[in-house]
């Protein structure tokens, strides 16, 4: 699988109708829809190919952090759910949810996983439950939970001004705006990598079953 459909598959699942996801327990009476900022880095250079519809053959490592703050499923509100997702591009996945959920939102994320986000929760090796932490500047995003550590800055363009891309072939790419990552770290079970200087941004992601 080349980067440019493993992209498709993480990014754009989501606008695939549910009882077309392949996932495991997706039902086609589900309804939800959902808007939700993302920040990410992976091992690419700048800029990652993949999120200008363009296949690489490369290795890809990434964290993507998915914050949701709007949305429902079912009627059940989205709203506060997060989540980081590492992943190798076309290999696997780990989801490490922020234990700062309820029971009641994590529930809600559980079943919202194999419809809104089929590509990452299908190639899930683990979901799990973890502290997670957050922080947010003008010059700094940082992202640390006990596996996997981001760092990432924004990249500096014209007169020191912030490098904005439109027009992306992503319902996941709304408001983009490209980083650099100053850290970014996995020290899995059976995956460790680190990396600094490589593709970052930051986004909105729009979908809806």
């Amino acid at each position: 699988m080349n980067r440019r459909d493993f992209n498709k598959i993480l990014s754009a699942a989501a606008i695939v109708p549910a009882g077309l996801a392949g996932s495991r327990s997706a039902k086609a009476a589900d309804t939800w829809s959902l808007q939700a900022n993302l920040a990410e880095c992976c091992s690419c250079e700048i800029p990652c190919p993949c999120n200008f519809g363009k296949p690489t053959e490369e290795r890809c490592d990434g964290n993507r952090l998915i914050e949701i703050f709007d949305g429902n499923l079912n009627g059940a509100d989205l709203a506060g759910l997060r989540f980081l997702v590492t992943f190798e591009m076309g290999k696997w996945t780990r989801i490490y949810i922020d234990d700062s959920l309820d029971d009641a939102q994590h529930d809600t994320l559980d079943a919202l996983l194999p419809l809104a986000y089929a590509g990452f929760y299908n190639g899930a090796r683990s979901i799990e439950r973890v502290p997670m932490t957050v922080t947010r500047s003008d010059d700094l995003i940082t992202i640390d939970t006990p596996a996997s550590q981001v760092e990432m800055r924004p990249l500096a363009g014209l007169d020191g001004e912030r490098v904005t891309i439109d027009g992306l072939p992503s319902n996941a790419f709304h408001d983009y705006v490209q980083y650099e990552s100053v850290r970014h770290v996995h020290n899995g079970p059976d995956q460790q990598w680190s990396h600094t200087g490589t593709n970052g941004f930051t986004s909105r992601m729009i979908a809806s079953s």
